[in-house]
């Protein structure tokens, strides 16, 4: 069995966390080693980068700072749980990875692709997820999914224009690469959602056994 890397992208709101879930209960009652973790953080020392990163603070932080720490995040991230489960043959779930960065620092931020790209491939050399989930949803409903959960971090308190941008660069990755990318329609109620989640689910065990 080899290793199989999955991202879960979207926006605020599109329930990244609760789906996880549902596929690693249905791949690990196929016998699948699978892998939780999330961006920014998966690691203590990423942890504690993601806390400078969402916390709301008087200080504003640079973009090219922010930008920095995202991958700073990402290579310890890589280095201490991605790649040494891939090489166990493991199946990595990974809330968030870098097309978020190029959503939400891209999209959102205004920074060039180009200066994301030299800094993935910098962090990450050739290794790309091999399939990524888009969760989709309209910003507002998002938005009031956030805002229901409680407070709201440095992200969340954005507003409805830098998330359309998010949210739009999101589409157009999804759009411009369709063998690499599922897009999911996330508006819709939990239980429709896992039926689209129980669709691909046997092309994902297909792929891990391969």
């Amino acid at each position: 069995m080899s290793g199989l890397f999955i991202t879960l992208e979207g926006p605020e709101g599109a329930g990244k966390s609760t789906n996880r879930e549902y596929l690693a209960e249905h791949l690990r009652a196929q016998g699948v080693d699978v892998v939780l973790t999330r961006e920014p953080g998966g690691t203590p020392l990423a942890e504690r980068i993601r806390e400078l990163l969402l916390a709301p603070s008087e200080e504003v932080m640079d973009a090219d700072t922010e930008l920095l720490l995202v991958f700073a995040a990402r290579a310890q991230h890589l280095a201490q749980v991605i790649r040494p489960a891939l090489a166990r043959g493991a199946v990595v779930l990974c809330d968030r990875f870098t097309d978020a960065t190029y959503a939400y620092q891209g999209g959102g931020r205004g920074l060039s692709v180009s200066r994301i790209a030299t800094l993935e491939q910098f962090v990450q050399g050739g290794l790309r997820p091999d399939l990524t989930l888009v969760f989709d949803l309209p910003v507002e409903i998002g938005l009031s999914r956030a805002a229901a959960r409680g407070r709201l971090d440095r992200f969340e308190q954005e507003g409805q224009v830098f998330f359309e941008a998010v949210r739009q660069a999101y589409l157009a990755r999804a759009k411009a690469a369709p063998q690499q990318y599922k897009l999911i329609d996330a508006s819709q109620t939990l239980a429709q959602v896992q039926q689209s989640l129980d669709a691909l689910l046997p092309q994902i065990l297909e792929r891990c056994r391969g």
